[in-house]
């Protein structure tokens, strides 16, 4: 996208989001749009900002942490803070990601164990059943 400002119907079609999710994130302070009347224009630096904010959330970041790092850009430091903490913020993440996997993984096993057990159940009762005929 070319232009400078895009509204709020660009945003949602380009984004995939509604406008209750850009109004959220403007009542937050995460985003910043232009005012004209009733009219919002989002600036680059919003649509970047957008961008980050869908990735976090993706990635399962908080809100909070998602303003922490955006604030983090204006700290003039040529981003190596936002940087730095984004590096940290994803390795936590990360490691509550792979441990949630194999909390799964081991409730995944559990479950395919139990289903075979039922079936052994039924398969057997069955058999008895018809052996009684």
């Amino acid at each position: 996208m070319t232009t400078e400002t895009m509204t709020i119907r660009e945003m949602c079609d380009t984004y995939e989001v509604t406008p209750r999710t850009l109004r959220f994130y403007e009542a937050k302070e995460l985003l910043a749009p232009i005012r004209q009347g009733q009219k919002r224009l989002f600036t680059k630096r919003d649509r970047a900002r957008l961008k980050l904010i869908l990735r976090g959330k993706r990635f399962g970041f908080s809100l909070e942490q998602i303003r922490q790092l955006l604030d983090l850009y204006d700290a003039g430091d040529q981003q190596r803070s936002q940087l730095q903490r984004t590096q940290e913020l994803a390795a936590e993440r990360l490691n509550d990601m792979e441990r949630q996997r194999e909390e799964l993984d081991e409730a995944i096993e559990d479950l395919r164990n139990q289903m075979d057990w039922f079936a052994r159940m039924l398969a057997e009762r069955d058999a008895a059943a018809q052996a009684a005929e």
